[in-house]
């Protein structure tokens, strides 16, 4: 298989000029028309030798994701469905300015990303998991993701030049798929989005979200990146947690708050739990205390998200008085905590309904 020039790094891609021949200044040419450029193929480097394109072309492959669907919300809120090479789909979300996961500034824009297509995690109220587990995305998928939308934003409002500001300064790992079930290639693609000739989003800008998987957190740890770890717990309790998410079977709550802590004190940084709000599962005030305490022990913030119906699904969810009373005890408790305000809920908003509800229609289509 030809390797992608998306997934290579500097040195890398240096190495491989010398192997074709070609001074290992090219690399930063190269580079440079992929980061900053954001072109979408080889033969779009203009200023390089036509004998250059065309051994790039035949010696690499050069990923490039087709925007299959993109819906726009009442808030400003951005869903993008991007049909990769092998005919999957995986979904991105940009979110306009709103407050900063960690009560930073605002940010500017926030980019949601998917790592993998499909999950195979299962938990019951996730439309990202409905159709199984197809396969990891590459570094490259992963890294084109931020590409593709600063490429489409450019195409409506190219009032950025192309070497200007970024428009995506926020990233979470936050959609379809478990990242760190696919560390290698997240941690490679992190690597590529914040090198200076790369991407350029700071570590601190961005989040990985896990599911709860216990040696991938321990060994997130020890990475020198100093990126922000969010978990998605969505149960106090391991009798609540069991019934919507499997993995908590594999690794219980013990097993995860430890590793958390542990990750806590290493990085000494405030980590996030993610809570959806799912009305007369895991809403109750007693869930609420027992949430607040295992904040307060472990120092983190927490992200309260009222649930996003999806089609297929029976959860709902809670009603506003119930969201804001959930909300009145961690503060009471003095823990950080939003109650996140609406994003897209007129767009599919929950990860993956995009892609279910294309697959479904491209199945039925007739033939």
């Amino acid at each position: 298989m030809k390797l992608d020039l998306k997934n290579l790094t500097q040195d890398d891609l240096a190495a491989e000029m010398t192997k074709l021949g070609e001074p290992a200044y090219r690399a930063g040419q190269i580079l440079a028309w992929i980061y900053r450029q954001r072109v979408a193929s080889i033969d779009a480097m203009s200023n390089l030798p036509k004998s250059l394109r065309e051994k790039l072309a035949a010696a690499f492959d050069f990923t490039a994701l087709n925007l299959a669907r993109k819906q726009g919300a009442r808030d400003a809120t951005q869903k993008f469905l991007w049909q990769l090479s092998d005919g999957q789909f995986v979904e991105s979300v940009l979110i306009p300015a709103s407050p900063a996961l960690y009560g930073d500034r605002s940010d500017r824009h926030t980019l949601c990303v998917s790592t993998q297509v499909g999950c195979a995690y299962g938990c019951k109220f996730c439309a990202s998991g409905l159709d199984g587990f197809k396969r990891n995305l590459t570094p490259a998928e992963i890294v084109d993701q931020i590409l593709a939308v600063e490429r489409e934003a450019d195409h409506i409002a190219p009032r950025r030049s192309a070497i200007g500001p970024r428009l995506v300064n926020n990233l979470v790992f936050m959609g379809m798929g478990e990242p760190l079930a696919n560390y290698d290639n997240v941690l490679r693609a992190i690597r590529l989005i914040t090198a200076p000739w790369g991407v350029g989003i700071g570590a601190r800008k961005i989040t990985v979200s896990t599911s709860g998987l216990v040696p991938q957190i321990q060994k997130l740890a020890d990475e020198p990146q100093q990126i922000r770890l969010a978990v998605s717990l969505h149960g106090a309790t391991d009798e609540v947690r069991a019934k919507i998410m499997p993995v908590n079977r594999r690794w219980p709550l013990k097993e995860l708050l430890a590793a958390c802590e542990s990750y806590g004190q290493r990085r000494q940084r405030m980590m996030t739990f993610e809570y959806i709000l799912i009305d007369g599962v895991n809403d109750s005030l007693d869930q609420a205390e027992k949430l607040a305490g295992i904040a307060k022990r472990l120092r983190a913030k927490v992200n309260l998200i009222p649930y996003n119906a999806v089609e297929g699904l029976p959860w709902k969810r809670p009603g506003e008085e119930r969201q804001l009373a959930f909300h009145k005890v961690l503060r009471r408790h003095a823990i950080p905590a939003t109650l996140r305000l609406e994003k897209g809920t007129d767009i599919d908003a929950a990860c993956g309904q995009l892609r279910l509800k294309t697959e479904k229609e491209c199945s039925n289509a007739p033939t």
